[in-house]
C-alpha cells in the first residue's frame, strides 16, 4: 500500500535560547510521521514559509519513498535554486522522508545507508577564554571528561573574536560605517592564535589533538600566514581558513603548509565544493547539512570525498537541531571516510524537547538505534520555547575593521 504526504508543516523552538526549525511530514498512514531540521537560525521565517506555502502544496499526495525524486523535483521547482532558505526547507522534508523510511523498515537510518562502520562518532569540543590561561583550563577540564579533541579560540582584547564571549557584542539597532561596534583586526588576531597554540602546546602535551577556526576573517596572506605559524603545533585541522570567493588561495595554503585544512560550512551549492575535493587541497568537508539540501546530498557528498581521501566533520553547532544532529551521526556511523563531528552539548530543556537526543558519553555521540532517526518531539513542549527577541531580528551582526568596513565571514 502506498503511504502518502498528506501534511507538511514547521515547529519553532528555541529550549536553549537559538531559534530551530523543525520540519514534520505527517502521512496518509495513521500515526506515521518525520522530522526533518531545516534551522536556517538568521532567516528562519522564510524558511518556514519556503516549506508551508511552497513545499506543502507541492508534495502533498507524493509517495513518502520516492526520497531522490522528491528531492529533484523540489530542488528544480522554484527554478533558481542553491540558495541557503531553499536548501534549508528542503533538509527539513528530505531528513523527514529519511526518517520515515526507517520508521517503516524498522530499521535506523544508519542501517539503510549502509550500516555501522563503527560503534559511535568520536567528537570535538571547544574551549575558549579572555586569556590563554583561561582556555587551557577549560580544555584541561575536558579532556579530563574523556574529550581528546578540543577547538581552541582565545579573545583579542579590546576586538570581536569568533569563538569567544566577545564576538557579536549587539550594542544598540543602529548599524553602519559610522558606527563600527563589533571590531576586528586580523593582524592582531593572527598574533594573539600563533601565542595562544604556542602556549597550549607546552602546557597540554601532545595527546591531545588541537583544532581552531580561523572563520573565514582574514585576508588570504594573513591566512597562509597563519598556517604557517601553527603548523609546528600539530592541529588536528585549520577550520575555513578562507572564504568561498577565495578558493583559488586553497592551492596557495596548500603549497605553503602541511596543515590538515577543514572547510566548508558557508557553501550552499556541493558543485562549488568539487574542485576543492578533487584537487585534494582540504583534508575535512565541514558543511552545515541543512544548508545544502539535507541527508541525501551528504551521503552524495561523503562518497565523493571518500574518493578522493577527504573526510567528513559535517557541521555541527548549536543551531543544528538535535534532529539535525541525528542526521549528522547517521552519516558519521555509515561513512568510512568519518573523520570527527563537532558537538555542540545538549542543554536539559533540549533534551526534554527532542526526547531520543544522540547520547555523549566516552568522548563520542551514540546513537540509540531505534527506527529511523530515532528522535522525536514535544510539540506541547516545544511551545513554551518561543524564539528569543533579538536586535536586528536575529541577523547575523556585522563585524567591522577599525575605519568601519564589514568584515565578511
Amino acid at each position: 500500500m502506498t503511504v502518502q504526504i498528506r501534511k507538511i508543516r514547521c515547529i519553532l523552538t528555541a529550549p536553549a535560547d537559538i531559534r530551530l526549525v523543525i520540519v514534520k511530514v505527517e502521512t496518509s498512514e495513521p500515526g506515521l510521521y518525520g522530522l526533518g531540521c531545516a534551522t536556517f537560525t538568521q532567516r528562519p521565517l522564510a524558511v518556514v514559509t519556503a516549506v508551508e506555502k511552497y513545499l506543502d502544496p507541492f508534495l502533498c499526495g507524493r509517495n513518502v519513498d520516492e526520497i531522490e525524486d522528491i528531492f529533484q523535483a523540489s530542488y528544480t521547482s522554484s527554478y533558481w535554486r542553491n540558495g541557503p532558505v531553499l536548501n534549508n526547507a528542503m533538509s527539513g522534508v528530505d531528513m523527514a522522508l529519511w526518517d520515515i523510511k526507517g520508521k517503516r523498515a524498522n530499521m535506523p537510518v544508519h542501517d539503510l545507508l549502509g550500516g555501522k562502520c563503527r560503534m559511535a562518532a568520536p567528537v570535538y569540543v571547544h574551549a575558549s577564554g579572555a586569556e590563554c590561561e583561561e582556555v587551557i583550563d577549560q580544555a584541561r577540564g575536558l579532556s579530563e571528561q574523556g574529550f581528546n579533541h578540543i577547538r581552541l579560540q582565545v579573545e583579542v582584547p579590546g576586538q570581536a573574536t569568533y569563538g569567544t564571549a566577545s564576538d557579536l557584542q549587539v550594542n544598540g539597532p543602529v548599524d553602519g560605517p559610522n558606527a563600527p561596534r563589533n571590531v576586528f583586526e586580523p593582524s592582531d588576531y593572527v598574533r594573539r592564535a600563533r601565542q595562544l597554540f604556542e602556549h597550549a602546546r607546552q602546557e597540554l602535551g601532545p595527546e591531545i589533538e588541537l583544532l581552531h577556526d580561523v572563520h573565514e576573517r582574514v585576508p588570504p596572506p594573513l591566512a597562509i600566514q597563519l598556517a604557517k605559524d601553527l603548523e609546528p603545533y600539530r592541529l588536528f585541522f585549520y577550520e575555513d581558513p578562507l572564504p568561498p570567493e577565495q578558493l583559488d588561495h586553497f592551492r596557495l595554503l596548500r603549497h605553503h603548509s602541511a596543515i590538515p585544512i577543514a572547510m566548508g560550512e558557508l557553501f550552499n551549492n556541493p558543485n562549488e565544493i568539487v574542485p576543492l575535493v578533487k584537487e585534494r587541497l582540504i583534508d575535512f568537508i565541514r558543511v552545515h547539512l541543512s544548508q545544502i539540501g539535507g541527508l541525501s546530498p551528504g551521503l552524495k557528498l561523503a562518497h565523493l570525498c571518500d574518493f578522493f581521501g577527504v573526510r567528513t566533520a559535517w557541521h555541527g553547532p548549536g543551531d543544528t537541531s538535535p534532529v539535525g544532529h541525528a542526521a549528522n551521526l547517521a552519516l558519521d556511523l555509515c561513512c568510512h571516510n568519518f573523520g570527527i563531528q563537532e558537538l555542540s552539548f545538549f542543554t536539559g530543556p533540549t533534551q526534554e524537547v527532542f526526547p531520543g537526543c544522540p547520547e555523549v558519553r566516552q568522548g563520542a555521540l551514540w546513537s540509540n538505534d531505534l527506527p529511523g532517526l530515532g528522535i522525536d518531539i514535544d510539540e506541547k513542549l516545544a511551545a513554551k520555547f518561543p524564539f528569543p527577541e533579538h536586535p536586528w531580528n536575529g541577523a547575523w551582526p556585522a563585524i567591522r575593521r577599525g575605519d568601519g568596513s564589514v568584515v565578511r565571514p
